[in-house]
C-alpha cells in the first residue's frame, strides 16, 4: 500500500514539473531567447525530463 501512495505522489508531482518546465519554455522571454540564440533554458529542460522521470518512476511504483 506504501508503494501506491509514494507512486501517487510522484505522479502528481511530476505531471507539475514538466508542466512548469513547458511554462518556463513557452515563456515570452524564452521563445525571445531561442530565437536569438537558439538555446533553451536549462531549467525548462530539467523541469520537462524530471517531470518525465517522476511520472515513469511513480508509474512503475503503482504496478
Amino acid at each position: 500500500m506504501n508503494n501506491k501512495i509514494i507512486g501517487i505522489v510522484l505522479i502528481i508531482a511530476g505531471a507539475a514539473l514538466a508542466m512548469w518546465g513547458y511554462n518556463i519554455y513557452d515563456a515570452a522571454g524564452s521563445q525571445v531567447s531561442r530565437a536569438l540564440t537558439g538555446d533553451a533554458p536549462i531549467e525548462a529542460w530539467a523541469g520537462m525530463v524530471g517531470g518525465a522521470i517522476c511520472v515513469l518512476v511513480g508509474i512503475t511504483r503503482l504496478k
